[in-house]
């Protein structure tokens, strides 16, 4: 207490001061003026030149907000700590660990430096094409203090320069028809801005392609550009490229693949003392092979890249065509991808060695060096879920991984899962608890097991899971629901931004074990929700697309599809119809149980339009339909849509309204379960933008509801009709907050409602009888989408 008396004391006494030892003859820099831009960039290249310009001249000051050059906190705590404690910066104690944990020191402006500063932004402009860019500052002294001082940056972009052409010219006759040949291929062209960067991904696009065609020395630092202001029109740059200086003539030679060889270290890292010959690769061990050699040589796939290749004797005389593989830069980096995608190696290592130091044989011995991981891997996850519907508690999840199975990197999974949820508010209630728990178990093939078309692997990831899983679902006063089945899927992705997901097998089963009161009330009063909820086999087949570019080099606004297609019950039905039963005939059983038969299709679509790094605008369209005919003509509750939370109308709690102009029983706290349909239309715009440092934040609209495809008397006006559909549709807006630290993101979403997609008993379009309730808040991890 003394002590906290004691700091409190010396602040108070200090405090007023923060220049009082800064040394003689500097200035406490107490942060930037807002920068003055003089004929401000119009096109993209100059916008993203006016942020790498802003980058260099922003510097944060003491107590800045969230690293921010222009604003700060009020209250400079680091430097009423560093005054306040001076004294006992040299001595030891209680004085010294607090000015050693506490106290910041002052940021000046020569530390600043903005005269370097100033040529650094100069020096990035130019480099976006602005080359009589002009860039000044001014220190403004503090008119209360004159030992602080902010700077204010000026930066006159004037006009740009332009390319008017680029010529290749210099290099070996086989690299000047492969760099022709792929012209169409170019990043630079005529017309373009002047842009660095631009320009040095077209010299990295050409080595790779020249690496790719077997020249394994070849690199970027071989090509130079020149730059030739004289011959062409004002305000325009002519380009050649050209071979470096001193390039050495074995970068434009191809190579190709020789002696394989596979080192694989015991898991102590023991080095090998047994081999193997596998067709032409050599595998060598340590005491045991626990890898099959016919899973080492798919993997490496290097037959990808065989050309022909004529091979003459001592005479000259051509005696044999050969099929040999030419060294790509793409084949090595994906015969790395795939072996780590096995995901059985804790290291792994390739080395292309030349035949001779004198690179006079045109061969790449290639060797690589792998040892195995740990065959046992355990993750265990915790967390704390906060919903929409008023109901928050733990979860916890436990999975045991067993590596490389069977010697062919084959994985065997255990996952225990569950959680607790109690509901808060108002109307909170021990008796509404909720809880879950689940268990799986999967086993993933890292190639196709069936069927097997080719003894070669696949030169993209494709993968095999056969799973079996349980899950008991306890809705308390309501229902408790055990589920459980088994799966088969294939995953391939046959290129960076497709990837297919076929289960040709997939057969779940629903008991509902208890049946509540209040649920048997339900039934009663909403005997179509209970057929979607009674016992009942769904034997699916599903398959999804997606496709998504954002990690694609060179995509400036992204875009991911992904479109999911299920179809339950038609095999079954399919062998009643052998049988004599007809497709469209009810009450089908299997082990006579009823099972489920409908038609499940359900798209989103997500573009990003990028104005520049910190200002974004984000859409996202979905949709969906489920139609159940033949044997029920309701779909299973779990496969139905519905809207609302987080990540979808956020100016609705989730299930909160739907479907179409149905009016929820807003005094029934079972309503929720009520709020689904068959058809699902949604559409969210979002303007993100940097407020400062790590914090952005977000102005959003959402629309969307659902609705039945078949009339329900239970519940009115919730079948589709095109007539009301722009009254039917929920609309909201609202403000976010998001603190993006990139490898995690904290969202806060106040949702504002806008419309009602029913009647609330209120005319005009804005239908919220009270500001109030058409307010929602949401906390989430992640973007919504």
């Amino acid at each position: 207490m003394k002590r906290a008396l004691y700091i409190l004391l010396i602040l108070a006494l200090t405090g007023c001061s923060t220049t009082k030892y800064l040394p003689e003859g500097e200035v406490l820099y107490t942060g930037q003026k807002k920068m003055v831009v003089k004929n401000p960039p119009t096109t993209p290249v100059g916008e993203t030149a006016l942020e790498e310009a802003t980058a260099a001249l922003a510097t944060a000051p003491n107590n800045a907000f969230l690293g921010s050059s222009t604003t700060r906190i009020p209250f400079p705590m680091g430097l009423w700590f560093y005054t306040g404690f001076q004294q006992y910066k040299d001595k030891r104690g209680f004085g010294r660990w607090v000015f050693d944990h506490f106290a910041e020191k002052p940021v000046l402006i020569s530390n600043v430096n903005p005269r370097i500063r100033q040529k650094a932004a100069s020096n990035a402009l130019r480099e976006y094409g602005y080359f009589n860019n002009k860039v000044g500052y001014r220190v403004i002294p503090d008119p209360k203090d004159s030992l602080k001082a902010k700077i204010q940056y000026t930066v006159d972009f004037r006009n740009p320069y332009f390319i008017d052409t680029l010529f290749y010219k210099g290099f070996s006759e086989r690299t000047q028809r492969l760099i022709e040949q792929s012209r169409k291929r170019s990043l630079v062209h005529s017309g373009d801005q002047f842009n660095v960067v631009t320009m040095n991904e077209e010299r990295d696009r050409i080595t790779l392609m020249m690496r790719n065609a077997g020249c394994y020395f070849f690199k970027s630092e071989y090509m130079v550009y020149q730059a030739d202001t004289t011959q062409v029109r004002g305000g325009h740059v002519q380009l050649r490229m050209t071979p470096a200086p001193g390039m050495p003539s074995v970068a434009e030679k191809p190579f190709h693949l020789g002696n394989k060889k596979f080192y694989l270290l015991g898991r102590h890292g023991e080095r090998p003392n047994d081999s193997i010959q596998h067709k032409d690769l050599t595998i060598y061990f340590h005491n045991k092979l626990r890898v099959r050699p016919n899973m080492l040589y798919r993997w490496q796939n290097y037959q990808g890249f065989r050309r022909k290749r004529q091979v003459t004797d001592s005479t000259g005389i051509s005696r044999r065509m050969a099929m040999r593989s030419y060294y790509s830069f793409n084949r090595q980096n994906r015969i790395m991808e795939r072996l780590n995608e096995v995901g059985i190696f804790s290291q792994l290592e390739t080395y292309y060695t030349p035949r001779d130091t004198a690179y006079a044989i045109d061969t790449l011995d290639v060797r690589t060096i792998a040892r195995l991981d740990k065959p046992y891997d355990a993750e265990f996850d915790f967390n704390v879920k906060l919903k929409s519907n008023n109901q928050v508690g733990p979860g916890a999840s436990l999975m045991v991984t067993k590596k490389n199975v069977w010697g062919g990197g084959e994985s065997w999974n255990l996952k225990l899962d569950g959680s607790y949820e109690w509901q808060y508010g108002r109307n909170r209630s021990s008796s509404m608890n909720s809880w879950e728990v689940g268990l799986s178990s999967a086993i993933t093939f890292p190639h196709v097991v069936f069927p097997r078309m080719t003894e070669r692997e696949y030169d993209f990831p494709a993968t095999t899971t056969f799973k079996l899983y349980a899950r008991m679902l306890n809705r308390a006063r309501y229902y408790r629901l055990l589920a459980f089945g088994g799966n088969v899927t294939y995953d391939f992705q046959p290129t960076r931004v497709s990837r297919h997901s076929l289960t040709p097998f997939k057969l779940t089963f629903n008991v509902l074990q208890r049946e509540t009161p209040e649920f048997l009330e339900l039934k009663t009063k909403y005997p179509a929700l209970f057929i979607s909820l009674r016992d009942q086999f769904i034997p699916a087949m599903e398959y999804t697309y997606t496709f998504d570019n954002s990690k694609q080099r060179g995509v400036r606004h992204p875009s991911w599809w992904q479109t999911t297609v299920t179809q339950a019950g038609n095999f079954t039905s399919l062998i009643y119809l052998a049988f004599g039963k007809g497709l469209n005939d009810q009450d089908k059983s299997l082990m006579g149980v009823p099972y489920a038969q409908f038609l499940k299709v359900n798209s989103e679509y997500r573009y990003q339009r990028v104005f520049s790094k910190n200002h974004k605008l984000a859409m996202r369209v979905a949709a969906g339909i489920i139609w159940s005919y033949g044997n029920t003509l309701m779909a299973p509750f779990t496969e139905q849509f519905y809207i609302g939370g987080a990540n979808s109308v956020r100016s609705l709690a989730v299930r909160e309204a739907g479907p179409g102009g149905f009016i929820p029983e807003k005094d029934n706290r079972f309503a929720y379960i009520n709020h689904t349909g068959d058809i699902r239309l949604e559409a969210n715009l979002e303007y993100r933008f940097r407020i400062i440092a790590d914090l952005h934040g977000a102005i959003f609209l959402d629309a969307g509801n659902v609705w039945l495809l078949r009339r329900d008397e239970d519940r009115l006006n919730g079948e589709f009709n095109l007539r009301k559909l722009g009254k039917q549709i929920a609309l909201g807006t609202g403000v976010g907050l998001r603190y993006d630290l990139d490898f995690l993101v904290f969202r806060i979403d106040l949702g504002i409602g806008i419309h009602d997609p029913y009647n609330t008993g209120k005319k005009g379009y804005y239908n919220i009888p009270r500001f109030k309730d058409g307010l929602a808040l949401h906390f989430a991890i992640g973007y919504p989408f």
